[in-house]
């Protein structure tokens, strides 16, 4: 099962711009969790701390997409560093000058998110320009795709070390130093250097105007939401059954499944078109979800949470190869940007819906909520079929002089980032 995974890590520059991107990401993946605990440090109210996470994730989602184009536009270390230094420099600020005036730190906050950089859309641009076949490309999806399971789990632990030996504010500078140094890792490498995005069509609509695009997107919106509802219905079932513990366990399963299914997905290849098989894998998860409803004791509500969490990654990294396929030419980092938003937005959706929900119906109606919006999510698969199918306009790989000395098309996929 790993011989793929390390051939692709053994691979020229692979590992570092893994590591580097990951590292970069740091800040982005842990601003909620730092924010509260520094506003919280600060003498700050829970609810002064949750808004400013959220202004922090809606500048973030604002500025994903946005960032993203100009990746594709004028390449990777142009955009990518200048970004993560201002973010960090934001997020600096907010550090030293604390809560006291508000207005200064709620925009503090808002740059620091709006600024951070598009190192993961930047990252599933490169692979194909990285890797030597073209098969390997998925298994790197999947790879990075597992990864981010693993990130999401040890920044909040690096995140409450740093607090407990020292303070909430030396956590977000700590952070923000990894961030901009990770940025600096990637962007110094050969390929984020001779990256070129394909040429592409002058459109206000950038990525958007892809009409496959936005139906992944709008399935991937709900697969956001289903994501979010489960950590409040979560909460709401660790309250009546052990408290904060209990809740750090369902998380946990919740992780370790979703590693274990990214990590099988892409030890091997799979037969079928992608369209198909992502229906498969959201109607999986979906299916997946419903057992959370029983609510058993917590030995087994811990089980049926890894389960619950074994199709996630499979469906993002089957999703990645669509937006590569669908992406129009020359806007690959956007539309990646555009899935990370779509998928924070959603589970931003998901938190505060859910919330209403646990308050009226309990834990088991919490429940409910992931298992309904996988499979609206599904519906919208089936719905939009015959677009995902069809060829996207605009993204046809030809033969490409961008970073290839042999002049050699790859066909499939869209990037027109050539090795």
């Amino acid at each position: 099962m790993a011989a793929g995974y390390l051939e692709i890590l053994r691979t020229k520059h692979a590992a570092r711009l893994l590591a580097g991107t990951l590292t970069g990401r740091l800040p982005n993946a842990t601003a909620a969790i730092a924010l509260v605990l520094f506003v919280r440090g600060q003498g700050g109210s829970y609810g002064l701390a949750g808004a400013m996470a959220a202004v922090n994730g809606i500048a973030n989602a604002v500025g994903q997409p946005s960032l993203g184009r100009l990746v594709d536009l004028y390449g990777q270390p142009r955009v990518q560093l200048p970004a993560a230094l201002a973010s960090a420099l934001a997020m600096t600020v907010l550090a030293v000058s604390g809560t006291d005036p508000l207005p200064l730190a709620f925009a503090a906050a808002a740059a620091g998110g709006l600024f951070s950089p598009p190192l993961e859309g930047g990252l599933r641009a490169l692979w194909p320009s990285v890797l030597r076949r073209e098969e390997q490309v998925p298994t790197a999806y999947a790879m990075d795709a597992v990864a981010q399971e693993v990130m999401f789990t040890a920044g909040p632990l690096l995140v409450t070390l740093c607090v407990s030996l020292w303070s909430g504010r030396a956590a977000l500078l700590v952070l923000n130093v990894l961030g901009v140094l990770g940025a600096l890792w990637v962007v110094a490498s050969p390929p984020s250097r001779a990256w070129r995005s394909a040429p592409r069509e002058a459109h206000w609509l950038g990525a958007l105007r892809s009409p496959g695009l936005l139906a992944l997107l709008g399935a991937f919106l709900f697969v956001g939401l289903a994501l979010g509802s489960i950590t409040v219905a979560a909460v709401s079932y660790a309250d009546g059954h052990g408290g904060d513990a209990v809740y750090g366990w369902l998380m946990a399963a919740l992780g370790l499944g979703a590693l274990i299914g990214g990590t099988v997905y892409g030890a091997r290849q799979w037969s079928g078109t992608p369209e198909r098989r992502l229906r498969l894998l959201v109607a999986l998860l979906a299916v997946c979800y419903l057992p959370l409803t029983l609510t058993p004791g917590v030995p087994g509500m811990v089980a049926l949470a890894a389960v619950s969490g074994v199709f996630l990654a499979p469906c993002v990294a089957c999703a990645f190869v669509l937006v590569d396929r669908h992406a129009p030419a020359g806007t690959v980092t956007e539309a990646f940007s555009w899935l990370v938003t779509t998928f924070t937005v959603g589970s931003s959706l998901g938190t505060g819906l859910t919330g209403p929900v646990v308050q009226a119906g309990g834990a088991v109606a919490g429940f409910a909520v992931p298992a309904a919006a996988g499979g609206v999510s599904l519906l919208v698969l089936l719905a939009t079929a015959r677009v995902l199918a069809a060829p996207a306009r605009g993204t046809a790989v030809g033969a490409s002089p961008e970073n290839d000395p042999n002049r050699a098309a790859q066909p499939r996929f869209s990037s027109g980032d050539r090795a």
